[in-house]
């Protein structure tokens, strides 16, 4: 490793330049940038087969596919969801004109915790929006269960979650829809881009007539959609991407085994634990900091960044602390002591395919040193 060499805590998966030309020039001959370009079709048809799901649609990134996938299932009022995610899981709500209603998680998984959602139920609740953080696989039969006695929709944000095993399937067929990241951090990226998975051909119908303005044809237009459209670029560089997926998943897996390996006896620092069948995808590294650190979390953080190691404390603040949520009564911090102390106890380090076995040596020695 070079001296003073930042390391990151993710770094885009790119194919060689000269793999990528081809495509680039087949979009040139053809002169379809967009609207469900032959590239948009292949990816589509390969992400199908590769996760084992019947349906895909692809956006232009998950944040719109998130908003499209609420107003494709007709969702209003109140949603159930978590504090512990990205912001674009609740900002979909409010986009929607939604309610977000916050619930506390599990501190083993850091997934929504399925015990508290009975609970947290109203007349104006009509969905529940969980999320497979870090790629972990919800209690995905007990929410539906739940979701089944109320009458309630499920809608998995699964933007960490791609390629992700449970009961032997595709998590990703569990709940009404499920919807992904493609952004450049993602373990399989489109630069930028997102998708839908649904069950049914009617359902993909539908949200693909909302990502594309509501257009049926060139006259017709039959809801308030949106441009969530991606390009033939994106789904170009999709396809190569896809190719050498597998092989991007075992090195990730390797750099999470050296890192437990080498974390192991650091007291005071907990790797949390891989659940499912053996079919995490490593998307990320989080650590929890806790009292028997020798610093704070947050000292911890300063360290790693004094040394060129730019981790995250991801997520941190929770999604409730933010201005636009505090004032919601679930919000307040007494309803979801699990998730402020995983906010608070929270770093991811850094795990790409490009990471050295000194690289990750350093930022273990930086960790564990006394």
């Amino acid at each position: 490793m070079k001296k003073n060499q930042p390391i990151f805590v993710t770094q885009p998966t790119l194919p060689a330049l000269d793999e990528f030309i081809p495509y680039l020039q087949k979009i040139w001959d053809n002169k379809i940038l967009t609207n469900g370009g032959p590239f948009h079709q292949q990816l589509e048809a390969a992400l199908c087969e590769y996760l084992g799901v019947k349906y895909i649609s692809l956006f232009t990134n998950g944040t719109i596919a998130l908003v499209t996938a609420l107003q494709a299932l007709r969702v209003t009022g109140e949603v159930i969801t978590t504090p512990y995610s990205f912001v674009a899981t609740s900002h979909s709500l409010l986009w929607n004109g939604i309610k977000p209603v916050f619930v506390d998680i599990d501190p083993k998984t850091l997934n929504i915790d399925a015990a508290k959602i009975e609970s947290a139920i109203t007349p104006q609740t009509t969905a529940i929006m969980p999320v497979h953080c870090y790629g972990q696989p919800c209690d995905v039969d007990r929410i539906q269960k739940i979701a089944d006695a109320y009458g309630l929709k499920v809608i998995y944000d699964a933007a960490h979650a791609f390629g992700v095993k449970y009961n032997g399937g595709s998590v990703l067929n569990y709940g009404d829809l499920s919807v992904l990241s493609f952004h450049a951090t993602k373990v399989f990226n489109t630069f930028e881009g997102g998708a839908i998975v649904c069950p049914d051909a009617k359902t993909k119908l539908r949200i693909d007539h909302l990502k594309n303005f509501g257009f049926v044809d060139e006259v017709t237009v039959v809801a308030p959609g949106i441009n969530g459209k991606m390009s033939e670029i994106n789904a170009a560089f999709g396809l190569l991407q896809l190719k050498d997926i597998d092989t991007a998943i075992q090195k990730r897996k390797s750099i999470d085994e050296r890192y437990r390996h080498g974390l192991a006896n650091v007291k005071g620092v907990h790797c949390l634990s891989n659940t499912g069948e053996g079919s995490a995808n490593y998307s990320y590294f989080p650590i929890l900091v806790g009292s028997g650190y020798k610093l704070s979390r947050d000292a911890l953080y300063q360290k790693l960044r004094d040394n060129n190691i730019y981790a995250r404390r991801y997520f941190y603040p929770l999604i409730s602390d933010f201005s636009m949520y505090r004032s919601l009564p679930s919000a307040a911090p007494s309803n979801l002591p699990m998730a402020s102390k995983a906010a608070n106890e929270v770093i991811c380090l850094p795990i790409y395919t490009a990471l050295e076995n000194d690289q990750i040596d350093s930022v273990i020695e930086l960790i564990a040193e006394t």
